[in-house]
């Protein structure tokens, strides 16, 4: 996957898509971290940085907040970075605002903007939002439930909206600013996500049937 998200960035777009997985929230409504639930033998936000990783994304960091020990451990041994997200407690909007100055400082030229609590999530999913970034969209966002959403590929020029981002305002806002700029890429089950104990009780008990 990797290879083949590398070879479509020869033809388009130069660069590599760099990827903020989100896994600071605090998780009040599930009364757990989200980030940490384990699925398929693997926590959540390690699933994310996992896809990101296989999808060719560089370099990919996880905003750590609440949890954050945990989250550390969860993904230990990936070639990731964790930025540390002090303001979590703000909002959604903070954790974007950390991922991007990251990505920023280290030159990346777009950005993933990845979810831990989306199970339907994969790497082939991430790479087809990389090649719609590499074919010219300046925001490459998944298209679900009759919405325009994350995960999302924003190009660098879109970095100073998502910095401006506060409470829990999030990438959808800068997604739904200017329709004519974005690019629909289809993610079937992208609705899917872990809010609720009755959420992870609908996602566990599908994948468990799976295998």
């Amino acid at each position: 996957m990797a290879d083949t998200a590398r070879h479509m960035g020869e033809a388009g777009r130069p660069g590599v898509p760099g990827a903020v997985v989100l896994a600071a929230g605090g998780s009040t409504r599930l009364g757990r971290p989200k980030q940490l639930l384990v699925l398929g033998g693997e926590p959540l936000v390690r699933r994310a940085a996992r896809a990101a990783l296989e999808a060719g994304l560089s370099p990919v960091v996880v905003v750590v907040g609440a949890a954050a020990d945990g989250v550390r451990a969860a993904i230990a041994g990936l070639p990731v970075a964790a930025v540390e997200n002090a303001g979590w407690a703000e909002g959604i909007g903070s954790s974007i605002r950390a991922g991007i100055a990251a990505l920023a400082r280290a030159g990346a030229p777009a950005a993933a903007v990845v979810l831990c609590d989306q199970p339907r999530l994969d790497a082939a999913h991430l790479a087809r939002l990389a090649a719609t970034w590499r074919a010219g969209a300046a925001i490459a966002a998944s298209a679900y439930g009759g919405a325009r959403g994350v995960p999302a590929v924003f190009d660098a020029s879109v970095f100073g909206e998502l910095a401006s981002l506060a409470g829990d305002r999030g990438a959808r806002a800068v997604i739904s600013r200017d329709p004519a700029r974005v690019a629909e890429v289809p993610f079937p089950g992208g609705e899917e996500d872990v809010d609720r104990p009755e959420d992870w009780e609908r996602v566990t008990g599908p994948y468990s049937r799976r295998r």
